[in-house]
């Protein structure tokens, strides 16, 4: 017998309605979210960046493909992992039947790691994806936008929480990807967007954190389940590779 409330359908009906009212409002706040996103100022991108791609030696400016618009995921695939994050994995897998209807509103969606280019292609071949992924092993790229850092860097920034005992999903992000706790840390997930304009690229908007579930889909078809995430404290140990469940 459930433990959970149980009302006739008539108080259910009324309950869902105060809850719709709730959800229309949560609706309306995004649509003013994203036109404020839209009216962020734009930084111009002076350095000079190239990147490793399928096809060779490929500026930022390049990534665009013809486009106006790029959007980059930053991947969480460092040079000591032997596999991509897990989480981020999760994310990409919707990403390649998403590109056909981004291409036809002018924006080209890659992404980045700082793995070299041969580890990204075998893990994609395995992924079964085939989303332009690059990587930025030989340039600054990520870590002038703070996505990624050395081993140095990673160790001082993360001293005390490796001090006291890593947590079980920063754990399991570092086994699942074959490196340990400081070489996982190396790395962290993160959005950005750019315009090109008159030969000129812009960045326009970067998230990260909590800021991703936008790209988990999972999630707000979770959230819609009648026991939800199960995630109790935030925690993603549950995440793992699709071929991997």
């Amino acid at each position: 017998m459930t433990d959970h409330q149980v009302v006739s359908r008539e108080d259910w009906t009324a309950a869902r309605e105060d809850l719709l009212a709730r959800e229309k409002e949560h609706t309306r706040m995004g649509d003013e979210l994203a036109a404020q996103r839209r009216e962020l100022p734009w930084v111009r991108v002076e350095k000079e960046y190239r990147f490793d791609a399928d096809d060779g030696s490929r500026t930022l400016a390049d990534l665009f493909d013809g486009r106006g618009q790029l959007l980059v995921y930053h991947f969480m695939f460092g040079p000591s992992y032997q596999a991509g994050c897990p989480t981020c994995s999760s994310m990409a897998d919707t990403i390649d039947g998403a590109l056909p209807h981004l291409h036809a509103r002018d924006v080209t969606m890659t992404y980045v790691s700082q793995a070299p280019l041969e580890k990204l292609q075998a893990y994609k071949r395995r992924m079964g994806w085939n989303m332009p992924w690059i990587s930025a092993a030989e340039t600054d790229f990520n870590f002038d936008l703070g996505y990624s850092r050395t081993e140095e860097q990673t160790r001082e920034a993360f001293a005390p929480m490796l001090a006291a005992g890593v947590p079980p999903g920063i754990e399991h992000g570092a086994s699942s990807s074959g490196t340990d706790a400081t070489g996982y840390l190396t790395q962290g997930p993160g959005f950005s967007a750019f315009a090109l304009d008159d030969g000129v690229v812009y960045q326009t908007y970067g998230t990260t954190a909590r800021g991703l579930e936008f790209l988990m889909g999972y999630y707000g078809i979770l959230d819609r389940a009648p026991k939800g995430r199960e995630e109790g404290d935030g925690a993603r140990p549950w995440i793992r590779r699709h071929d991997e469940y």
